[in-house]
């Protein structure tokens, strides 16, 4: 992934309560894990365990991904929906487990190719957060290991993989960000991007043939232009008309470049949008997000573990941990939201806090379905570069 930006790349609402008030080689055996489990069959081992039952409950998990003592994540810059508090508590809930994170800033296609082209080695990434057209190309490709974590059943049926080679985690809205400390007046809506007063002003989160966040930013732009899932021929066409115009300007928008004035008006997801408003608080930067109502596209990311991991074990535990009301209230803290977040409002398990900071957003989203996926992504690599030179 979604700079944070290059990386930042499902049929179920994001969730009604939040619509209203408004995403190598295995470990060597173990020999501890060997015997049987509760249910009196042989335990699995971590590298073909499909489910914590299989490895004999979280006790025998957690000790095997201690016993690796290590998990290599990839693409997770600590500002992106709050990666950051995610790892430190991860580390701190399993000491023993220390967390390697490489090329926070590199994009869902890299992480694919990072899987591919460090198989058999132990700095190969173990798990993956990927946006959801390289999700199933991934599993396409049968490069994830089928996992289900131990809040499978709470997660919607159209927001996974049946056989547990990926499931969502998190999502967000495609949002406008603008610092109204250098921009007199903030676009509303896509339409408003094109107005003159914006030149050299306009910047996407990364290539969208490569990021999932910039694919989304494309893809709501063709949902403002009478474009549709299955056409999104004219979001292309829009970003060729912003280039033409000079408003579009072919530098990627990432924390540094909002702090220092070089990307004023931003489109990304909501939640990183809303992340910078808090961020840069105090430094200058008067950052106001806003979902534009002409181009609504919502989309969440998805987890999946390498087939090959070089630590199985603590790949499914950082998994566990992920979907855990911990985990899940730490990407809400981070102003996306978690998949589970429908159930944890009904139980009272959500931070109520951090629901309520969450960008207001009108109207219901709809969502792609994989074959419209694969055809945008398709039509991106054939024309985005075409279209902006």
């Amino acid at each position: 992934m979604f700079s944070s930006s290059a990386r930042r790349g499902a049929a179920a609402l994001l969730g009604a309560a939040i619509l209203t008030t408004l995403s190598a080689c295995g470990a060597a055996p173990d020999p501890s894990a060997a015997g049987a489990a509760a249910d009196g069959k042989a335990k699995a081992q971590p590298g073909t365990a499909a489910s914590v039952a299989d490895l004999g409950g979280m006790e025998a998990l957690v000790a095997a991904a201690e016993k690796e003592g290590k998990l290599n994540v990839i693409a997770l810059p600590p500002d992106w929906a709050n990666y950051g508090e995610m790892i430190k508590a991860f580390e701190a809930k399993y000491p023993k487990v220390k967390i390697s994170s490489e090329n926070p800033d590199a994009s869902s296609s890299d992480e694919i190719a990072a899987v591919k082209t460090r198989k058999g080695q132990d700095r190969a990434p173990d798990v993956l957060d990927l946006g959801i057209a390289f999700a199933r190309s991934g599993a396409a490709e049968n490069l994830f290991a089928p996992y289900k974590v131990t809040a499978w059943d709470k997660i919607p049926a159209s927001q996974k993989d049946a056989d547990g080679r990926w499931y969502n985690d998190y999502g967000g809205y495609v949002s406008i960000g603008c610092d109204a400390a250098r921009v007199p007046v903030c676009p509303q809506t896509f339409a408003d991007l094109l107005k003159p007063e914006y030149k050299g002003k306009v910047a996407l989160n990364g290539n969208p043939t490569k990021s999932g966040s910039a694919f989304g930013g494309v893809y709501a732009a063709a949902l403002a232009n009478k474009g549709s899932f299955a056409d999104i021929q004219p979001g292309i066409d829009f970003f060729g008309q912003l280039r033409k115009s000079g408003n579009f300007i072919p530098v990627e928008s990432t924390p540094a470049t909002v702090e220092k004035g070089e990307t004023p008006i931003s489109i990304d997801w909501d939640y990183l949008n809303a992340g910078y408003a808090e961020q840069f608080k105090g430094k200058g930067v008067d950052w106001k997000t806003v979902v534009p109502a002409d181009g609504v596209y919502a989309q969440y990311y998805s987890q999946a573990i390498n087939k090959d991991a070089p630590h199985p074990a603590a790949a499914r535990l950082w998994m566990e941990f992920l979907y855990s009301t911990e985990g899940q209230n730490i990407w809400l803290k981070g102003h996306a939201r978690p998949v589970l977040l429908p159930g944890m409002t009904q139980d009272g398990t959500a931070d109520k806090d951090a629901v309520t900071k969450l960008p207001q957003v009108q109207g219901t989203p709809s969502f792609p379905a994989s074959a419209e996926l694969d055809k945008a992504k398709a039509t991106l690599a054939e024309k985005w570069d075409k279209a902006l030179s």
